[in-house]
């Protein structure tokens, strides 16, 4: 009975389960996306202002991913010359000599001139040849400056590939229609193939907290499995959605935490000398991840695991031999019963 038992579960497993008879592919894809939303902006130092996808999204297209800025230091009209450097423990001077022309770390802003100037009215740090004034970022915005990005959406146009079967298919189903995509947000009950996520969304689904992110950035991934059965009608083979954050999140490691980066605009002033504004950003990295297999009936595979399947009976036979006969508690009751010892006057 056990032996029937492994036999059956054996075949049930290889056939049923895991499609035995199928020959499968892994998916080939590509992705592009397209990020909607416009937010507005008041604060003393740039007043009202609107910010709109060509300011947050950076760059405007990358490969598998969209960065959304979510905060943000800005240090204005940066020119380069001579300015004191930001306050720390190498940098502030009392006297000249504390200064060494030529010097620079990994963190200066500049090149030291070797003079010690003054940084405010009570302290004092080393010059440096620098874009001026130095930004400071020592204090970052909380709330995030683009608090409202969670509110913003992005569309997911995905095209996948199984090159064995010569079957495409993409994300954006026959099903939909113009006028659905333009007023459909994904939901994972309501609209579950709906390409288009609000960024607020993803993240809550991946049991996180958009503004405590978007303060100091982050990365999370958006994963689109495409596990199809071809032996069925394509209209089967639909995409499952699902949401994760891939960077650190334990509170515990708190050194160099989120995502950020820093970028420049350049232009003249009115005088003809180079100015820029220095961007550093804080954000969101959407990582577009696309897995899944595909599988078909092909009848190598089928006559290969029925082969398979066949020794596997013999090894069974022998396997629970070994296992009764050997290793269970009442192994010499069931020894009794499957060999008959004869006394050789019976013979």
């Amino acid at each position: 009975a056990v032996v029937s038992f492994l036999q059956s579960f054996s075949c049930s497993w290889v056939f049923l389960w895991e499609k035995g008879y199928q020959e499968t592919d892994s998916v080939v894809s590509s992705v592009t996306t397209k990020v909607k939303g416009v937010t507005l902006t008041n604060t003393s130092t740039l007043g009202a202002r609107i910010w709109d996808v060509a300011d947050y999204v950076i760059p405007p297209q990358e490969e598998n991913t969209v960065f959304v800025m979510t905060n943000v230091i800005l240090t204005l009209n940066q020119r380069q010359g001579r300015c004191p450097e930001l306050p720390d423990d190498k940098t502030e001077c009392k006297v000249k000599k504390n200064c060494v022309p030529g010097y620079v770390s990994t963190h200066s802003n500049g090149i030291q001139t070797g003079e010690c100037i003054p940084y405010n009215s009570s302290i004092k740090t080393c010059e440096v040849f620098a874009w001026c004034p130095v930004e400071d970022d020592y204090h970052i915005p909380k709330p995030a400056f683009l608090q409202e990005a969670e509110n913003f959406t992005i569309l997911v146009k995905n095209n996948i590939w199984y090159p064995k079967f010569n079957f495409s298919k993409r994300n954006i189903l026959p099903t939909i229609n113009s006028t659905y995509l333009k007023n459909c947000i994904y939901d994972s009950q309501t609209d579950p193939f709906c390409p288009i996520f609000r960024l607020g969304t993803i993240v809550e689904a991946a049991g996180q907290n958009f503004q405590e992110i978007a303060v100091e950035g982050g990365v999370m991934a958006l994963q689109i499995n495409w596990d199809c059965n071809l032996d069925r009608a394509a209209s089967h083979c639909v995409p499952k959605y699902s949401f994760r954050r891939l960077d650190n999140k334990d509170s515990a490691h708190t050194v160099s935490p989120g995502y950020n980066f820093r970028f420049a605009k350049y232009y003249m002033d009115s005088n003809g000398t180079e100015s820029r504004t220095l961007v550093k950003a804080y954000g969101i990295r959407f990582d577009i991840i696309v897995f899944g297999k595909a599988g078909k009936f092909d009848v190598i595979p089928t006559m290969i695991n029925i082969g398979s399947g066949l020794a596997l009976f013999g090894v069974a036979t022998v396997l629970c031999d070994i296992v009764v006969l050997y290793c269970m508690k009442k192994k010499y009751y069931y020894r009794e019963k499957k060999y008959k010892y004869v006394e050789d006057y019976e013979l």
